[in-house]
């Protein structure tokens, strides 16, 4: 029981310094590859998609149905890139719920006969677990912001 605060201080600490990128950064958008899926709204909220091509110190370009684009870097308010589909997301959230759940609950669980062993504990925890990270996967981001402009 001792160690859960310290689990969860350390998975809090790890989020928090995830959440902490310098979006505000035009030089992140080096690091994005021709061909990959991005998203960029321009300061009238319009969202433009395509593949990224390039990008220069003042411009970014990608290619949509209409051709090639390029937005100057006044324009662009945030670059997001496609980095997962929802359905992987599913996938592994419910793998990871699954394993937690039954992890905890095959632990959890005390044999008193009626009931089931702790492979019952486990299934069910498995089933419960399951369900919960899916759920979690649906609801996470398939994009990734890699730029925006602050707007303070």
């Amino acid at each position: 029981m001792r160690r859960i605060p310290w689990l969860i201080f350390i998975l809090g600490m790890a989020c928090a310094s995830w959440g902490q990128s310098d979006q505000a950064s035009w030089a992140n958008l080096s690091a994005l590859h021709a061909g990959q899926k991005i998203r960029i709204v321009d300061m009238k909220a319009k969202k433009h998609s395509g593949t990224f091509v390039s990008v220069s110190d003042t411009a970014i370009s990608y290619q949509d149905d209409a051709g090639s684009q390029t937005i100057q870097k006044p324009e662009v308010r945030s670059v997001k890139v496609h980095k997962r589909f929802r359905a992987l997301n599913t996938v592994i959230g419910g793998a990871i719920g699954a394993g937690a759940g039954a992890g905890i609950l095959y632990g959890a669980w005390e044999d008193r006969g009626y009931v089931g062993g702790k492979a019952t504990g486990a299934a069910v925890g498995a089933l419960i677990g399951g369900v919960l990270g899916a759920t979690v996967g649906v609801l996470m981001p398939t994009n990734t912001t890699i730029y925006r402009v602050n707007s303070h």
